[in-house]
């Protein structure tokens, strides 16, 4: 892969993805969007959030910094098992139950509380965690076993997934995140979308009051 930088961050999306012979519908596949979705942030008629920049970034091998302004260097390695191994953070593996008090205004994770850690070469904040998918809600994009990394300091945008915590239960929830203005008093309305048709949708409102915890910044699939 060749250094140097292109005049836009979609023409350096584009030459970093087909330098890695990745189809737009294969990086649509990655984030849950349309191929039409990647050839809009290529042409530059969208941008991509800065979350997914940088998971961009990882998946194609490349700088976040030549990404995202076209310096230094464009290859973050020449072979790519070395970048699948280039992971310089760990982040803590944890439950929904935990994910339903976690705060990015407390403590991050404190050790021992967790079962696993999980590494990734993502910039991430100090109270990223991860979680492990469970059921089938978020079905088939998000699969049972699947992994994710949650970044509290990453805030949503339409259309992107997070996992929020609604006041009447224990456990947080993973969802698509989809603003809805706000009542006549002010209060946010936000519904929380499965992709799974068979499950319904959630509210957090005056009537459902809740927060979202935070921003997913990577996914990961294991063949099993």
């Amino acid at each position: 892969m060749a250094n140097g930088s292109q005049s836009s961050l979609g023409d350096r999306i584009r030459a970093a993805r087909e330098s890695a012979r990745l189809s737009q519908q294969a990086i649509a596949d990655h984030f849950g969007v349309s191929a039409q979705a990647v050839s809009q942030w290529e042409t530059g008629s969208t941008r991509p959030g800065t979350a997914r920049i940088a998971t961009l970034a990882r998946l194609l091998g490349v700088h976040l910094e030549w990404l995202l302004d076209g310096q230094g260097s464009q290859a973050a390695s020449g072979d790519p098992a070395e970048r699948g191994a280039a992971a310089t953070t760990t982040v803590p593996v944890i439950d929904y139950v935990t994910a339903g008090s976690w705060s990015e205004v407390v403590d991050p994770f404190m050790p021992g509380g967790g079962f696993d850690y999980i590494g990734t070469d993502l910039v991430i904040s100090a109270s990223a965690f991860a979680l492990i998918i469970d059921g089938g809600s978020m079905a088939p994009e998000f699969e049972a076993g699947d992994k994710i990394i949650i970044d509290p300091t990453v805030t949503p945008r339409p259309g992107e997934f997070v996992v929020a915590k609604l006041d009447a239960t224990d456990e947080a929830t993973f969802k698509k995140y989809r603003p809805r203005g706000r009542d006549d008093n002010g209060v946010d309305i936000i519904e929380l979308v499965p992709l799974n048709p068979d499950w319904p949708s959630l509210l957090i409102d005056a009537g459902h009051p809740g927060r979202i915890v935070g921003t997913m910044v990577e996914h990961r699939r294991y063949r099993h």
